[in-house]
């Protein structure tokens, strides 16, 4: 009752994060329901990575990165490794950056600002990195989204239109009828909250860098395919299709009604509880993107050596890992753990606040100290 007590009042305090509004306010005002600007946000904000340092993350084969241009009124995209930039000077042209968090722990700090909304809903934060009028055209999101202005400025037109066609042909998603309602200029620090499909256009004004800070919404059918995949691992219907009651047909090529009633009553008793589909969500939230490549220590610690480092130093999450929980199951990059009660406190605390210090892990099981060996073995810890 407490730790609940404590949970209600922190989301009850004013955040400058959002305009002086606590979290609280903000989901019942704001969150899938209308936009809001931020003037200053983040104060004195400045960019954590500079165009240069941004350029080089957008040549990396492990860095999922666009380019995006707009020369002689034509839209084009190309997908990275960007290893060829065009020159500031030029007009018209934005490089995205996506989970810039991944690999940059200044970006990750950011990242976590926002850590009123659940992990499980968090994707990235994707940098946007424009020249003067660069942008990717008028489109909509389908999912909520947070703007930083990180330098220099961007104008901003959004609406709530209804009318959500596209423009075919293109290689980008642009909307076919933009009606804006709004316009505005945001300066380094600003920041703009859009819903799920609200219209917008950014356009840069002289050179920017915009920081995207975005949350995941899968679509039901993609979901469903998941979990049906993910179910086939537990399946289990005994026995062989057998019909001894067979009698002789006059038309060779149909399907009979027994048959398909015999397949149906089989398939019936397929059934799943909320804990497989809370496994499920725990596995599917966690897993990393396909580009996500986790870099083991070049010469690991032996498990009695990394057990005393680690009750001594502590440790953390790497950038790269996903770690969630759901009652006694833990999940990380993909995989399920159910652990006992005592294990669990030390495991959420991990998950909730992505590391542990020396004094939590003097008690730890040896169990979790053999987890969190191979898990820094494999890469998704490192020692403090």
């Amino acid at each position: 009752m407490q730790a609940y007590n404590t949970d209600m009042k922190k989301n009850s305090i004013p955040l400058p994060l959002l305009g002086g509004l606590s979290p609280d306010q903000f989901f019942s005002e704001y969150w899938h329901k209308k936009p809001l600007v931020i003037r200053q946000a983040i104060p004195g904000f400045s960019p954590l990575l500079t165009s240069e340092e941004l350029f080089e993350l957008a040549g990396l084969d492990d860095v999922e990165s666009r380019l995006i241009t707009f020369f002689k009124e034509r839209w084009e995209m190309k997908n990275g490794p960007i290893n060829k930039i065009p020159v500031k000077e030029k007009k018209d042209w934005t490089l995205l950056v996506q989970g810039v968090n991944l690999h940059d722990e200044a970006a990750d700090d950011l990242l976590r600002q926002f850590s009123f909304i659940p992990d499980a809903r968090l994707d990235d934060l994707m940098i946007s990195y424009a020249a003067d009028g660069g942008g990717v055209g008028p489109h909509f999101d389908s999912y909520d989204v947070f703007l930083l202005q990180a330098h220099g400025q961007r104008q901003w037109k959004i609406g709530a239109q209804t009318d959500l066609s596209l423009v075919e042909g293109m290689p980008l998603k642009i909307l076919k009828n933009f009606t804006p309602e709004q316009e505005f200029i945001l300066e380094p620090g600003d920041m703009l909250y859009l819903p799920p499909q609200y219209a917008h256009d950014g356009v840069a004004i002289g050179e920017c860098m915009t920081y995207s800070i975005g949350f995941r919404a899968p679509s039901f059918q993609e979901l469903g395919e998941s979990f049906l995949s993910f179910m086939t691992d537990t399946i289990e219907l005994p026995g062989r299709y057998a019909d001894p009651e067979l009698k002789p047909t006059a038309n060779p090529a149909e399907i009979s009604d027994d048959m398909v009633d015999k397949i149906a009553e089989q398939i019936a008793k397929i059934t799943f509880s909320p804990e497989d589909i809370a496994i499920f969500i725990g596995e599917y939230l966690s897993e990393p993107k396909a580009s996500v490549y986790f870099d083991s220590p070049e010469k690991p610690l032996s498990p009695k050596r990394f057990g005393q480092s680690a009750q001594k130093r502590g440790i953390k999450l790497s950038l790269k890992s996903s770690m969630l929980y759901k009652g006694k199951h833990v999940f990380i990059n993909g995989e399920s753990f159910a652990v006992g009660q005592e294990d669990a406190k030390l495991l959420t605390k991990l998950a909730d606040e992505r590391c542990l210090s020396g004094e939590d892990l003097a008690e730890t099981t040896p169990d979790v100290l053999e987890a969190f060996c191979l898990w820094y073995e494999d890469g998704w810890l490192q020692l403090r």
